[in-house]
């Protein structure tokens, strides 16, 4: 008997460090201290010597059920960026800049190929929020999981300057909130949308003219990363003055985390296009208006607030990102919570 007829491959867990380290090495920062392999990801804090109180941020998530998504559709290489997009992105909704990133992925099996095409996409993701990839654990896990299946999540730390800490606190009635675009589900909402379509391959691969792709390519595309965006409106010198990641919960369980006590958030529907994916689930599902705005995003990915006055400079800001934005509505006194009109 030895370990790998107890069903862990060592030299298969040798050959995904292997296959992964090329992309790894392209997230790599100057603040990188050593390689992959060590026991502890390195990462030099000497640059935030500049900042007059630094104050570390830390997100950690997973993907969720979107992961049977992948399973169905075979294609691994996204769903990566899915697991940093969710940690960086809270992140950079408390004014901070993502450092470095470590995941963890857990299967039946592993196959060095499906391994390193997961890390391929945690590296992109953390090429586009612009953090290093230090680190992570594959573990095989025989007898707790089907041989085909895995489970993906990680963490990110980030730093902000206290004095930039974005906290709501400064939110009051007449300030404007601006919406930012999403990419599609993003990873919030799966066990709902796995009730509404089937995850069979022949389901996942139909075509739907309204989406202008498959079904499965509209689901399986990956969480926008909003960290550049963020950072231009910051560069831009506008005071974010709360921001609400739309995630688990959407609209009426992440809008009120930003505000203050006694303001309330009025977002206007209308005021931007709600993807046709949204509205096929809808329909298909059979789904009241109200628990789709308390699943899903509905087309904003990020929700921030900022001085009436510095609307325009924002919003060309994050346009330049490569971001759609649109004003969707604004603050008013009340009891904290949210509406929508």
């Amino acid at each position: 008997m030895d370990y790998k007829k107890a069903g862990v491959d060592i030299e298969a867990g040798y050959k995904s460090v292997e296959l992964m380290k090329e992309h790894v090495k392209k997230t790599m920062r100057p603040e990188v201290l050593g390689g992959l392999g060590g026991f502890a990801g390195a990462f030099d804090l000497s640059g935030i010597k500049n900042m007059e109180e630094p104050v570390l941020l830390s997100g950690t998530d997973g993907c969720g059920t979107k992961v049977k998504l992948a399973f169905v559709v075979d294609k691994h290489d996204t769903i990566g960026i899915d697991a940093v997009a969710m940690c960086v992105n809270d992140i950079a909704c408390s004014g901070g800049e993502p450092l470095f990133f470590l995941d963890y992925i857990a299967c039946g099996k592993n196959y060095p190929e499906k391994i390193a095409s997961i890390v391929s996409g945690v590296a992109e993701g953390c090429l586009q929020s612009e953090c290093a990839l230090v680190g992570g654990e594959t573990a095989e896990h025989p007898g707790l999981m089907p041989e085909n299946d895995y489970d993906l999540a990680g963490f990110a730390v980030g730093v902000v300057d206290k004095k930039d800490i974005i906290d709501g606190s400064t939110i009051k009635s007449g300030d404007t909130l601006i919406g930012i675009a999403s990419s599609g589900v993003h990873s919030n909402g799966f066990s709902l949308v796995r009730k509404v379509f089937e995850m069979t391959k022949e389901s996942l691969d139909t075509y739907y003219d309204e989406l202008g792709k498959t079904l499965g390519e509209a689901l399986i595309e990956p969480t926008r990363i909003y960290v550049k965006a963020l950072k231009n409106v910051k560069n831009a010198g506008v005071r974010i003055k709360g921001c609400s990641h739309i995630t688990g919960g959407g609209f009426f369980e992440n809008v009120p985390r930003m505000l203050p006590e006694n303001v309330r958030a009025i977002i206007k529907k209308e005021s931007y296009p709600v993807p046709a994916l949204f509205d096929l689930i809808q329909k298909n599902g059979n789904i009241e208006e109200h628990m789709m705005y308390n699943t899903f995003n509905m087309g904003l990915g990020m929700v921030i607030a900022v001085n009436p006055e510095d609307v325009e400079t924002t919003m060309k800001a994050i346009e330049e990102a490569g971001d759609k934005c649109y004003v969707v509505g604004d603050i008013v006194e009340g009891d904290k919570g949210v509406d929508l009109c």
